[in-house]
């Protein structure tokens, strides 16, 4: 019995705490400013901005024909990478979730030879370019062509039809991507991020400065429970954030959830996980940290380069190699990449396992590091 009464005292005394911690955070200016104010600012400006990078993805059918000048040509671009790594079927399957802008196949008929290139409205802008650089080019080949012809005696018309381009365009059925798809994900990321390392970091370190914790040691409550009182506001808090952000952008920008209310509670499932990640590095700080004013600098380094180089505002690819590679080693970048697979690809946590699995293992090092470098008083 005294077991059970315990148990219950800590469970009630942990749900004191979430209760007036949260209401600590609602009155918080920066909390509100940093988990909701924030993203939704940039979620508006971005909201209204049309356009993509000129990065191109492209497919080429297997069986093109490789050795043309078209291909040889299109192939040194600038800016364009062409995918050697998929077959035909997962071509048309990335083709159809955005992942790449077209896909071209080249061949040679009888009497002419033929560019063919499809692309998606799931990547429509960028497949309007791939169709633009092509038709240049294949205009160019022909004008080329035909100038040397003509400049032979007697022109052999059915010599310069054989030796002629033509481009063929086709378009498949795929959702519209659009930026809001882009730009509302990162802005999720980036408010878990702030939330999860500036206000954990602030609020132990005010904790303990301010002897609070202390006077919780006076009561029977046991400290993982004082951890988790505080967890359990911050995370109903940010939950609630992330519901107004992705409630406004589906409903004033049109942001995508493929499959609907079950969109919605995987991304706040992944919002959830993130959040509990990113506060294991504010538990390092506030344990690290000597005096608040080094909270600041020292949260900034931590945040500041996941904002700037995890796909929070522009691609990643849109960055050079040495960049991409720092990218790709942090949370924030797997953070965002699930939760735009899931909502615009309708990927379940099983397709986005590899993401979900650095996540875990950030989450397994980080916590092993704050358990090193907390301190209690």
């Amino acid at each position: 019995m005294e077991n059970n009464s315990t148990r219950y005292n800590n469970i009630r005394a942990m749900l004191a705490i979430s209760k007036a911690s949260f209401r600590s955070i609602i009155k918080n200016p920066s909390a509100v400013i940093f988990s909701l104010i924030f993203p939704l600012v940039f979620i508006v400006v971005f909201g209204f901005i049309k356009g993509n990078t000129i990065r191109l993805e492209v497919g080429f059918n297997p069986d093109s024909d490789t050795t043309s000048s078209t291909y040889l040509i299109f192939s040194s671009l600038p800016n364009i990478e062409i995918r050697k790594d998929l077959s035909l079927n997962e071509m048309e399957d990335q083709l159809q979730k955005g992942r790449i802008d077209a896909i071209v196949g080249i061949e040679k008929s009888e009497n002419i030879n033929v560019v063919n290139v499809i692309t998606s409205k799931a990547s429509r802008e960028k497949g309007m370019f791939v169709k633009s650089v092509l038709s240049n080019l294949v205009d160019k080949q022909n004008l080329i062509y035909i100038k040397q012809i003509n400049s032979q005696a007697g022109v052999d018309l059915q010599k310069v039809s054989s030796q002629m381009t033509e481009l063929r365009e086709s378009e498949v059925q795929g959702r519209e991507y659009k930026m809001i798809d882009f730009i509302l994900p990162g802005q999720l990321g980036f408010s878990i991020l702030s939330a999860g390392v500036f206000g954990t970091a602030f609020i132990f370190f005010s904790m303990r400065q301010t002897l609070v914790l202390k006077r919780f040691f006076a009561t029977p409550i046991k400290r993982s429970y004082i951890i988790l009182g505080e967890a359990i506001s911050r995370l109903v808090f940010q939950l609630i954030g992330s519901l107004i952000i992705i409630i406004l952008g589906k409903y004033i920008f049109g942001f995508t959830l493929i499959h609907g209310f079950t969109t919605l509670v995987e991304m706040l499932l992944l919002s959830a996980m993130g959040l509990i990640v990113f506060m294991g590095f504010g538990f390092v700080i506030s344990g690290i940290a000597k005096s608040e004013s080094v909270i600041p600098p020292l949260a900034n380094v931590i945040t500041l380069p996941q904002f700037l180089l995890s796909g929070t505002f522009f691609p990643i690819d849109a960055f050079p190699g040495w960049l991409q590679v720092i990218g790709k080693a942090l949370p924030l970048t797997y953070l965002n990449d699930a939760l735009r697979k899931v909502a615009f690809e309708g990927a379940g946590f099983a397709d986005i396992s590899t993401q979900l699995l650095v996540i875990s293992f950030w989450g397994l090092f980080i916590y092993i590091a704050a358990i090193r470098f907390f301190r209690w008083e």
